[in-house]
């Protein structure tokens, strides 16, 4: 929610001082604007927020692309946000394992703002797992490890450890 917004803020060199509310029983986010009404959604935001900073490419260049960009962004919000079991969190990290098999970002090849939404999103989830976990979704741990060390994006967030050996090997 807000906090992933002011992490994105600061990702994309934007100044501070949006001020950020949530909506209510499912905490959805609100940017107060100061002309008008405020913007609600966390895609919504971030998406305003990467045309602010005047960063369109992390939206995608290519219809492809953007199309991409906005299904993994919806993914985040209704699959990642909406987990609460463990059997959840399990098929999504199957889905992304899957999908990450023969690319380095969610987008294919270029870093995109669909990265930075669903390392934030899953960031807890990382944090949780225990070494064979990863190793059982090792295309998801690279990738993962990855975003963590690109430019700005971890901020303040803790480093999720991973056993370097076995993430870049070919062993399936």
């Amino acid at each position: 929610g807000p906090e992933e917004l002011a992490l994105l803020e600061q990702l994309l060199g934007l100044p501070k001082g949006n001020k950020y509310g949530v909506q209510g029983e499912r905490k959805i986010p609100v940017l107060q604007t100061n002309n008008g009404p405020g913007l609600t959604g966390l895609m919504t935001i971030a998406a305003h927020l990467v045309k602010q900073a005047k960063k369109d490419q992390l939206l995608g260049s290519t219809a492809e692309e953007k199309a991409v960009v906005q299904q993994w962004l919806e993914y985040r919000v209704t699959r990642v946000d909406g987990s609460s079991s463990k059997e959840d969190t399990r098929i999504i990290l199957k889905d992304l394992n899957i999908h990450l098999e023969d690319k380095v970002y969610l987008a294919g090849n270029i870093f995109t703002l669909a990265d930075v939404l669903m390392y934030y999103g899953l960031h807890r989830v990382m944090v949780d797992l225990t070494v064979q976990e990863k190793e059982k979704c090792l295309n998801v741990s690279r990738w993962f490890n990855h975003i963590q060390h690109y430019p700005g994006v971890r901020q303040h967030l803790s480093k999720v450890i991973f056993m370097k050996n076995r993430l870049y090997t070919n062993a399936h």
